[in-house]
């Protein structure tokens, strides 16, 4: 395991290289220590990280942390007292969301975001200002899973029962508003296919 004393030691322990690189002066300095670094897209993986043991380090240490979430949450809390000692027990309801449940609901949401944020850059792009209305009628849908996730997020709560019937409500006002954007949408490119 040289990785680890090299990641230590080293003045930059984020070069992985083994390779000194070349030092260019900094035009405005002239200054050979502080060098710059150009930042490109689209580059390979393998030129990011050239050192083949910190790529499979970095892959085992990821394939490792998200174990756990594929074996699901009882197994792992029944492990972790055992790991860690007896006075740190989990004490949850019968009704609380496993690890991987709450994996699926979190990454929802965080999609969902996505899509709207995708939604509206490409009505943005391509001058359909109909699609905007598509980004803004999925709104009431993303409130209605905050209203699933908060409900959950306290154990499912009778005094929290009313977030149920928003959720409800939401989703229904959402079906609604995403069937006129999309209506919109359909009157819209009819009527940029007519002008053509």
């Amino acid at each position: 395991m040289t990785i680890l004393p090299t990641l230590l030691t080293s003045a930059n322990p984020l070069s992985f290289s083994q390779q000194n690189p070349q030092k260019t002066l900094n035009p405005q300095t002239r200054n050979p220590n502080l060098n710059h670094v150009k930042i490109t897209r689209n580059t390979p993986i393998h030129k990011k990280f050239p050192n083949k043991k910190t790529m499979a380090t970095l892959i085992g240490t990821a394939v490792a942390l998200t174990t756990p979430l594929f074996l699901g949450a009882a197994s792992a809390a029944a492990e972790l007292p055992s790991v860690v000692g007896s006075s740190l027990q989990l004490v949850e309801p019968s009704n609380a969301l496993s690890l991987p449940t709450w994996a699926i609901h979190v990454s929802s949401v965080v999609e969902w975001i996505a899509a709207m944020i995708l939604v509206w850059q490409y009505g943005e792009k391509s001058g359909y200002e109909s699609w905007k209305g598509l980004s803004w009628g999925m709104v009431p849908l993303l409130g209605g899973a905050f209203c699933a996730c908060t409900w959950h997020f306290f154990y499912n709560s009778e005094s929290l029962e009313v977030l149920v019937a928003i959720q409800g409500a939401l989703t229904v006002i959402g079906n609604a508003t995403m069937c006129i954007a999309a209506y919109r949408i359909y009157k819209s490119s009819q009527e940029s296919s007519i002008d053509t």
